[in-house]
């Protein structure tokens, strides 16, 4: 019985043993698909969710795969701690051993921050943004006509087509257009990996927190 007890013990350390050598292949092939998807120099730390592993394996489905992208630029626009999961993900394990590009997940959802650096930078003229991290409020002078006109306003974060849009909300005592001047967009939409969309943005102490989605997102090789 004692010779069982101990063979039964040794073939659950080796079970484990591979499973945990599996998924880190397995991870280390996705986190090199990811980078060539999202046109990335570096590569992502990628964790699969759920054990064990080696039956997610020879099913090819892995309900939840997790990404740490990082900080990156896309386009003109950094981003701060950009990090996701792919859901569903289809990925048959002869696929991946033979590095076949036929690997997609149902959706993919993606999350980082905008600094206030980057909020700063597209803000027009004579434009201070600031705020408490529940709520961006505008200072400064801006040019209307011949003459200059001061200002104070609290800011609306909204989505609009292109990006992210910075507006006016409560502007008091100067002319309505000085809230117009005071607009602007941060352009954003199109420029994140998987091609998601942007779904979300809400006002943080770093900055603009923005959550991003996409279905049916190919992993190419």
């Amino acid at each position: 019985m004692r010779k069982l007890i101990v063979f039964l013990i040794v073939l659950v350390i080796l079970l484990v043993a591979v499973d945990r050598v599996a998924v880190a292949g397995v991870e280390r092939d996705l986190a090199n698909r990811i980078a060539a998807t999202a046109d990335l120099s570096g590569t992502p730390t990628v964790t699969i969710e759920g054990i064990p592993f080696l039956t997610q394996a020879v099913s090819g489905h892995y309900p939840e795969v997790r990404f740490n992208l990082g900080t990156f630029t896309y386009g003109d626009v950094p981003v701060k701690n950009l990090r996701g999961a792919a859901y569903d993900v289809t990925a048959p394990l002869a696929d991946i051993i033979q590095n076949r590009p036929d690997i997609r997940a149902g959706r993919v959802t993606v999350s980082g921050t905008l600094t206030r650096a980057t909020i700063d930078k597209y803000a027009p003229q004579g434009v201070k943004i600031g705020g408490n991290g529940r709520r961006l409020t505008a200072s400064g002078e801006v040019t209307l006509g011949a003459n200059k006109v001061r200002f104070n306003a609290e800011m609306r974060v909204v989505l609009a087509d292109g990006g992210i849009k910075i507006q006016a909300e409560k502007i008091e005592g100067v002319p309505d257009q000085v809230a117009q001047l005071v607009s602007y967009t941060i352009p954003f939409q199109g420029k994140l990996p998987f091609d998601v969309k942007v779904t979300g943005v809400k006002s943080v102490a770093e900055g603009l927190e923005f959550s991003a989605e996409a279905s049916d997102v190919p992993i190419r090789g």
